[in-house]
């Protein structure tokens, strides 16, 4: 089926409607982890490591009040501590708590480093594979696709998306797995010292739970809106670019910043409203965080004085009122460093979904899966009520038929929005037919694979597209095993060889963007040379040379004379002598041929095509005379 035309904002569209899963992205992140494993693997084990020193301080802490300062032998680790213990015990003891301590908080630190390491080397191999992932499915994807969608918002997924995962996969990611390892950690250890305690002190946990739900959620959403409207700007960007002559010929160019301005207005003001959400977290959870610490100065304070224990638990020491503390300052400060951090990670959450959503899009175009190679092509091709439309219920072709046989020069004219395009697309499966059929050779080119079908056509399209390399290399392009000898060869085929000779480094001067330094005739000629080295059974030209001084237009001609012999060939004409050589003329009109034979033989019809023979081909003809 051919792909619908959705509007060229067809994946933001899909975006808005389609519901989000958090669980089932980070899942599809952890799909991509899965080649480098060991080395997530050895940053969490350095995380877990790290964090249970975070977690033995506060109780080392609490240790050094009990067991020296004011020592308290039922609290202490050491039975042979007692209240008589002297000055010089006291300081002695301190002294190694003190060491094992800075032991404790440069180890920490090192580990925190090694993880850092470890989880950025894991992820950016992650990422090179997503990248590549991308840039596979973009050429995946069938040519409707890229009629429904801009360029700038599908090259914002393989840039701007993924750098915002890659911003997240150091400290980023590293904060946040700590952070909850450490969250639960710290409670585990804090029921096991006191339980009615603990419950106390984390008496604020579910407030901060809803906060933290609440204002996250609410990022995630506009952090989506910030990316879908990244895409925008890109796409904008990208379209001015590209059209920066037309935007100057016809003198727009304020209307082109006005439109800028809109776009990169509502990016403003959707990272602004992701921004209101994540600033609002912080400060909520740190008030919160202040109440933690209260409880546990004033209900442990209280118990201490006292010396009463809570609920029938055992008592609470003045060195356990200490360790409280650092606990609780513990169990807030990642959930504040998760709350700042997570910016990124919903940042990255978002991006994610986008980069999915791309990857998850369904070709148009795709091989039966008992597709066989297509053999080798002898030329004689079908269109069998052949029916086709881009959008469903506007029919583009509404039943062709014809049959052209090998080594035949069909030719296509007619208005534009004819269907003229559409046929030609049908041969090498850029779309599929609705209804009928396409064959070659009497196989129909739905049950074989598109690359099998596509190696052995040639297509010559108006707006040549050359790539910023080398001459020989665009040419090389249409058989890249193809030696310098037969792209030289090629080349002088296609009337090329002449003027590539006198580019500053010949065959070697790279060319700029689109073929940037050479005029349109002598790209469509390079062009030419690259289908002819491709050496293709079927043939498929745009013939456009108007654009081309004489000159030019007699050397393109000439290169499509020597590319059409032997071949079965489809031309959209724009030449008479095209037409004239033609063994077949099909003249279309709203989707239909409504008149074939060869040149004479329309013309002595006086219908349709003798109507556009003499407003378009008649002046032409008296010219050459």
């Amino acid at each position: 089926m051919m792909g619908g035309l959705g509007g060229p904002r067809h994946l933001l569209e899909a975006e808005a409607q389609k519901p989000q899963r958090l669980g089932a992205t980070l899942a599809r992140f952890g799909f991509y982890f899965r080649k480098k494993w060991f080395g997530f693997a050895f940053a969490i084990l350095l995380i877990v490591i790290g964090t249970w020193g975070q977690v033995l301080t506060p109780d080392l802490i609490g240790q050094s009040i009990d067991c020296y300062l004011l020592p308290n032998p039922s609290a202490c680790w050491f039975d042979t501590i007692n209240s008589e213990i002297s000055n010089a015990d006291r300081l002695s003891g301190l002294g190694s708590l003190v060491l094992l301590l800075c032991g404790l908080f440069i180890g920490t630190s090192i580990l925190q480093g090694l993880a850092f390491y470890a989880m950025n080397w894991s992820g950016q191999h992650a990422l090179r594979q997503m990248r590549e992932d991308l840039f596979a499915q973009i050429h995946r994807l069938s040519l409707g696709f890229y009629s429904r969608n801009e360029a700038g918002n599908i090259m914002s997924r393989i840039t701007s998306d993924t750098d915002t995962i890659q911003q997240m996969l150091g400290f980023a990611l590293l904060n946040v797995l700590g952070g909850i390892l450490l969250i639960g950690w710290v409670a585990i250890k804090m029921l096991q010292e006191n339980v009615p305690y603990a419950l106390l002190s984390l008496s604020v946990v579910p407030f901060m739970a809803i906060a933290t739900f609440y204002f996250s959620s609410q990022a995630r959403k506009a952090f989506r809106k910030t990316r879908q409207q990244m895409g925008s700007v890109n796409a904008g960007l990208q379209e001015s670019i590209a059209g920066a002559r037309e935007v100057q010929a016809f003198n727009r160019e304020e209307e082109s910043i006005a439109q800028f301005v809109r776009t990169n207005a509502a990016n403003r003001d959707a990272n602004v409203r992701a921004a209101t959400f994540t600033s609002a977290l912080n400060p909520v959870l740190e008030a919160l965080g202040y109440v933690a610490i209260a409880i546990v100065v004033v209900v442990g304070g209280l118990s201490v004085l006292r010396d009463q224990p809570l609920f029938g638990s055992t008592a609470i020491s003045l060195g356990l009122v200490f360790a409280f503390l650092q606990y609780v300052q513990r169990f807030n400060q990642p959930i504040q460093q998760i709350a700042v951090m997570w910016t990124n990670v919903q940042n990255a959450i978002a991006g994610g979904e986008r980069i999915f959503n791309l990857l998850d899009e369904a070709p148009d175009v795709t091989d039966k899966p008992d597709a066989r190679e297509m053999p080798a092509i002898v030329g004689k091709v079908e269109l069998v009520d052949a029916k086709a439309e881009y959008k469903k219920g506007e029919p583009v072709l509404r039943g062709v038929s014809f049959t052209a046989e090998p080594g035949q020069t069909i030719a296509i004219v007619g208005p534009t929005g004819a269907g003229k395009t559409t046929i030609i697309n049908l041969l090498p499966r850029f779309y599929d037919v609705t209804g009928g059929a396409v064959k070659i050779d009497g196989i129909d080119v739905r049950d074989v694979t598109a690359a099998s079908l596509r190696r052995q056509i040639g297509i010559v399209l108006q707006d040549s597209f050359l790539f910023s390399d080398t001459v020989i290399n665009n040419i090389r392009y249409g058989r890249l095993d193809a030696s310098d000898e037969e792209v030289i060869a090629a080349a002088k085929l296609a009337s090329a060889h002449d003027f590539i000779e006198r580019l500053s480094d010949g065959y070697q001067t790279v060319l700029g963007e689109r073929g940037g330094g050479l005029s349109q005739g002598q790209r469509q000629l390079i062009s030419i040379a690259r289908a002819a080295l491709a050496n293709p059974r079927i043939l498929i030209l745009d013939e456009a040379t108007s654009s081309v001084d004489t000159r030019t237009e007699r050397l393109i001609q000439q290169a499509f004379d020597s590319l059409l012999q032997g071949r079965t060939s489809f031309v959209i004409a724009h030449r008479l002598s095209t037409i004239r050589n033609a063994d077949l003329v099909l003249m279309l009109k709203d989707g239909a041929v409504i008149e074939r034979g060869t040149h004479t033989e329309l013309l002595a019809q006086r219908g349709a095509y003798y109507d556009l023979y003499m407003s378009q081909f008649r002046r032409e003809e008296e010219v050459a005379v």
